[in-house]
């Protein structure tokens, strides 16, 4: 029991629907034969929420550090002590306040391995803005936590791989983030990856088009020209199987999704619009390319059904469920790796 995965899990805006999605997810007492959750937030929102889902059989385990945490418990670190005024779907500076200071513990630990793997709950990407936190948002921060030189954006369903070249930026600011350093980057986080984190052994990566109809040979835009197509010729220099640029518009009407293990998109919308009316409520938004293992569901904050008991937990469960995956495949790919022998085991007992 003692080597079963602690994944933390920070609460996110407590005006939203995160505390909800996250006491569903874990009302489920077969979580814990899976992990030991630890939630970092504070026991009065949490029974704030759960009293008006009418949970009744389901309390934590309040503990003071991960090291504390039951495995047979779901587990809570109350990051503050004062109270706190709930207003769900308010947004106001006390959701903000509070999703940064259960980030910010979470982090922490996240980074010093006290927690093998951190699941977000939304956070409000403006009112969560403070002098810490100066990001753009999640992603960014733990980057920076981390100390890793860059990291993907890559969000992650059964059917659909979608990672981005420029994230959380104004669309005005496209173009100049687009650079053949940034994609050739990207593509090498993705392809390492869909190896290590998904165990893809030789991944299919497609690139889309920054501009419509990929350029039109350079008549309405020489992006793909001048710096994509050189890009991926780059990124399979170095062992990416990238292919593209192939144009946004018409890719993923026609299911040429299906066809690679992963896409690379340009921007943040061109990604994560059709990977949303694809995959939706099955959706996971990884970071990938980190030292730590972190996952989100793919949602927002959800102030028009927050505390109505309305909101879907499939996609934090699935985020949940998918961080675990993560650890034991990096876990099991380090083990392999550092013993050859059981790596040809492993092929012969494959054919």
């Amino acid at each position: 029991m003692s080597d079963k995965i602690k994944v933390g899990i920070s609460i996110g805006d407590i005006n939203g629907i995160g505390l909800e999605v996250i006491l569903k997810t874990l009302v489920d007492k077969r979580i814990v034969d899976y992990c030991t959750p630890i939630v970092y937030g504070n026991t009065k929102p949490a029974s704030y929420y759960r009293k008006g889902m009418a949970i009744g059989d389901f309390s934590f385990n309040v503990i003071q550090t991960a090291q504390q945490a039951n495995p047979r418990r779901a587990n809570i670190i109350n990051c503050w002590q004062e109270d706190v005024q709930v207003n769900p779907g308010e947004d106001n500076a006390t959701g903000g306040k509070y999703a940064y200071l259960s980030l910010k513990r979470a982090v922490e630990d996240l980074a010093d391995g006290s927690i093998d793997a951190l699941v977000t709950a939304p956070i409000n990407k403006n009112n969560i803005q403070n002098d810490e936190f100066t990001f753009p948002g999640h992603t960014e921060y733990i980057q920076d936590a981390v100390k890793a030189k860059d990291a993907l954006m890559f969000l992650v369903s059964e059917e659909l791989k979608v990672g981005v070249v420029s994230g959380h930026v104004p669309l005005s600011e496209v173009p100049s983030k687009i650079s053949r350093e940034a994609i050739v980057s990207k593509l090498v986080l993705m392809n390492e990856s869909l190896k290590t984190d998904f165990w893809i052994q030789k991944p299919k990566i497609a690139v889309l088009a920054l501009n419509p109809h990929a350029g039109d040979g350079g008549l309405i835009g020489k992006e793909e020209i001048e710096i994509i197509s050189p890009a991926i010729e780059e990124a399979g220099a170095k062992g990416v199987f990238a292919f593209g640029p192939y144009p946004a518009d018409g890719f993923f009407a026609n299911g040429s999704h299906l066809k690679f293990d992963g896409v690379l998109a340009m921007y943040h919308d061109q990604g994560l619009i059709p990977f949303k009316a694809i995959a939706f409520h099955d959706g996971v938004n990884y970071t990938a390319g980190l030292p730590v293992v972190r996952t989100s569901p793919d949602h927002g904050t959800g102030y028009d059904i927050a505390g109505k008991n309305m909101a879907s937990e499939s996609s934090f469960r699935r985020a949940l469920f998918m961080a675990v995956t993560i650890v034991k495949r990096r876990r099991d790919m380090a083990e392999l790796t550092a013993n050859p022998l059981k790596i040809n085991k492993l092929s012969k007992d494959r054919d």
